[in-house]
């Protein structure tokens, strides 16, 4: 043979070698993506397959990193039993995470993570709750500590053949898209039979076509906005919409013999478009007036030229309908204001950070809630399991509307644990159910059939906020 042939034999045969060597690189790097967003593959992730760092966790990862700070021991022990959870050696993680809560009870995620564990592999049914914890950890422990709380009461009473509930938990960040993604991937995860969430209403509202598209019931423990009514046959909600709060606050505003308002609100948050608006239609209606809508959320917003204007305007009230955005900017308004002229909130406004910062400046205020412990004739059972289960830190209206909101999606599990089983349950005009803040009933329009509840903020020697104020109920 001679030497050109040879040269050409290697040659070609150098070809094939690297072209079947790039096409095994292609089909490994490509031939077994994972499947799209959505995917009906049997590969899609279920509890018993779980994805970390994907936003949603039955126990197998750590999404409240808050609860875990400043407590190594706990910190220690917590991670033990979700690095157990993980392994699915659930008899390990449960010893772990009961001696996590000794040392840290007030731990609602790690509370409910115990819950799942110790249901391991048994028959269970499942739901998910969707939080803020990435923007807003504060308000989303305070979701878990309700649905926790409705969880341990549940499993509690099981007995042997009872009905077991597994939670999952989902990290929304109060952000429209990632509300939308955690929706999806709730939505492709056929044991999910209902949903607890989502916190603010342009999240539930931008979440809320995922789930009537997968028929799967969602319910809001927090979103108020009117323009959630009637939105899906799958979309509840377990507190009274801005209408019931607005109609509230303008009733209290005449009865006060005042009639001008001022309203703050937030021109970039629905809750907040929502509840000036209802407010400014419950006023007029009863003879009032708004005399001015100011923005909190433009660059130009300055809370004494704001009062100076009240003034001019000779108005009687001014009204905050901020939302948690915009809290800073609204507690501005209550430190100029120093009392000159009466204020009334709605519930974003309620909360510690009002007591500390608002301060003196901000006795007196009236702020509309769908629920408030004080408010209860006699301790009610799920005070005294919240008392027992968090080390008698108190709870407030978000931890007990989740609470409500786990009570309803159970009550329809119970009759028939089927996604469309729930929705129909939840829709009949005979369903009704006890919750923490009484009768859970819905009205066709999914919104929760119930008022609220007026609150003031007054001096306070308790020890409850640590502020020296606290939140009393109205009389009525």
């Amino acid at each position: 043979m001679s030497q050109r042939n040879e040269t050409t034999i290697l040659l070609l045969t150098l070809i094939a070698t690297i072209g079947l060597v790039a096409g095994g690189v292609w089909l490994f790097t490509k031939g077994i993506q994972p499947p799209p967003p959505g995917s009906t593959d049997s590969t899609t992730p279920s509890p018993s397959q779980p994805v970390v760092q994907d936003n949603i966790s039955f126990g197998e990862e750590i999404l409240v990193t808050k609860e875990v700070s400043n407590n190594p021991p706990f910190v220690d022990l917590k991670q033990k039993g979700v690095t157990a959870i993980a392994g699915k050696n659930y008899s390990q993680a449960v010893s772990y995470l009961q001696a996590a809560l000794k040392l840290n009870p007030n731990a609602p995620e790690t509370r409910i993570y115990l819950n799942n564990a110790q249901i391991g592999e048994q028959k269970s049914y499942t739901i998910a709750v969707a939080a803020p914890i990435g923007s807003d950890a504060d308000g989303a422990l305070e979701i878990l500590r309700g649905v926790a709380t409705a969880q341990n009461k549940i499993n509690q009473a099981a007995g042997g053949n009872g009905l077991r509930l597994k939670v999952a938990i989902a990290n929304d960040n109060n952000q429209e898209t990632q509300a939308q993604e955690i929706a999806t991937k709730l939505v492709n995860n056929s044991e999910i039979l209902g949903v607890v969430g989502h916190w603010a209403s342009g999240i539930t509202l931008a979440a809320a076509p995922v789930y009537d598209s997968g028929k799967l019931v969602t319910i809001s423990p927090i979103s108020t906005s009117v323009k959630l009514s009637n939105i899906s046959r799958y979309v509840f909600r377990t507190v009274p919409s801005d209408y019931v709060a607005a109609r509230a606050l303008a009733n209290y505003m005449l009865k006060l013999q005042r009639k001008n308002a001022f309203v703050f609100f937030n021109s970039q948050s629905d809750y907040s478009k929502s509840l000036k608006s209802e407010f400014s239609t419950a006023v007029s209606l009863q003879g009032g007036q708004v005399l001015s809508e100011i923005d909190l959320s433009t660059s130009a917003f300055n809370a004494a030229q704001s009062v100076e204007q009240a003034k001019r305007q000779k108005a009687d009230v001014l009204m905050l309908a901020a939302d948690t955005n915009k809290l800073d900017q609204a507690l501005q308004v209550v430190q100029v204001n120093q009392k000159q002229f009466n204020i009334l909130a709605g519930d974003d406004v309620y909360g510690i950070k009002t007591l500390k910062d608002g301060g003196a400046a901000a006795e007196g205020m009236v702020v509309a809630v769908p629920w408030h412990s004080d408010a209860e004739a006699t301790q009610s059972d799920f005070l005294r399991q919240s008392k027992q289960l968090w080390g008698g830190a108190n709870v407030n209206w978000r931890t007990a509307l989740s609470y409500d909101a786990v009570q309803a999606l159970v009550a329809a599990l119970e009759r028939n644990p089927t996604r469309s089983g729930v929705q129909e349950v939840l829709s009949s005009p005979e369903f009704s159910t006890q919750g923490a803040s009484g009768t859970i009933r819905f009205l066709p329009s999914g919104d929760r059939n119930a008022p609220v509840q007026l609150v003031k903020i007054i001096p306070s020697n308790s020890s409850r906020s640590g502020t020296g104020y606290d939140f009393a109920p109205v009389s009525p």
